[in-house]
């Protein structure tokens, strides 16, 4: 069974493009190695990113939002540490 994505984020915060955009990134580097990108709507300043339960990134916990490569290398060490990810890994 390949990997879920969800990205939970705050629509009140106007966190939405951030989510998109970082789904969008998600998709773009790990593509069919991925079952599932979720979008989860949430309120109260939620933006955390989890894979299969796992919390990747958590702006509570982290106190800020991911950068694209950040949240690749996160991704990456969690499904396929063994896996290049190029320029992101610079």
């Amino acid at each position: 069974m390949k990997p879920r994505v969800e990205i939970e984020f705050c629509t009140a915060c106007r966190f939405t493009l951030r989510a998109g955009w970082l789904a969008q990134e998600l998709l773009f580097t790990f593509g069919e190695d991925l079952g599932e990108v979720a979008l989860v709507p949430s309120t109260g300043g939620v933006f955390e990113v989890r894979c299969d339960d796992v919390t990747l990134w958590s702006r509570k916990i982290e106190g800020r939002h991911p950068d694209a490569k950040e949240l690749k290398q996160r991704l990456r060490d969690h499904i396929d540490p063994g896996r290049s990810l190029g320029h992101s890994d610079r």
